[in-house]
């Protein structure tokens, strides 16, 4: 089963992640942050990844370390979820439109992580959210997740549109490459072996 449960306690954050990979796209997630919530829905919805967030952060100050941190425990729920990788396709891409804005997105569950940022924000803020909280959770999903990430913005002049559609890309990549490739169910999918 391609499950798992992370804790992950700080002076900043209090944070619970469960996450069955082979889901329906089932939510519920609750940050304290109400934009990152929205966004964590959008991710398990498309990626067909059910998805338990819990976090209790330090918000008074700002959403920065909430968001940074569930970053960090996605990526290691992740990445214990996959175990071995035996079978997945490993690549994922898309290519997603959310009215003005269009993001693309591929990545490689290759252990190895990097993240190529190329998204530019038209405003400081999508309601009280900061937008520069963003690349912090994929930077942050990235490297606990051993994802080599690439999002680049091709449109957007909204906001939040280029949030969302950069949150709804990762999640289709995160589902193609997720799947259990039929045709090769009991290998790693790397000449190496090993991811």
């Amino acid at each position: 089963m391609r499950r798992a449960t992370i804790s992950r306690q700080t002076a900043e954050t209090e944070i619970t992640v469960t996450l069955d990979l082979d889901g329906t796209g089932r939510y519920d997630n609750k940050t304290g942050v109400g934009f990152f919530d929205h966004m964590l829905d959008q991710l398990a919805r498309h990626a067909l990844i059910d998805m338990t967030v819990r976090c209790t952060g330090d918000v008074h100050i700002d959403d920065h370390h909430s968001v940074e941190d569930v970053g960090i425990a996605l990526g290691q729920a992740l990445t214990q979820a996959m175990g071995d990788k035996k079978g997945i396709r490993r690549y994922g891409e898309c290519a997603l439109p959310m009215d003005d804005a269009q993001i693309r997105c591929a990545l490689d569950l290759s252990g190895r992580p990097f993240l190529v940022w190329n998204v530019i924000f038209p405003t400081q803020k999508i309601g009280q959210f900061d937008t520069e909280l963003v690349r912090e959770f994929f930077q942050a999903l990235s490297t606990h997740g051993g994802i080599t990430l690439h999002l680049d913005q091709v449109h957007g002049v909204n906001s939040h549109h280029i949030a969302e559609a950069a949150f709804k890309a990762c999640a289709r990549a995160l589902r193609d490459a997720l799947d259990i490739d039929p045709r090769k169910a009991d290998a790693i999918p790397s000449t190496k072996g090993i991811l």
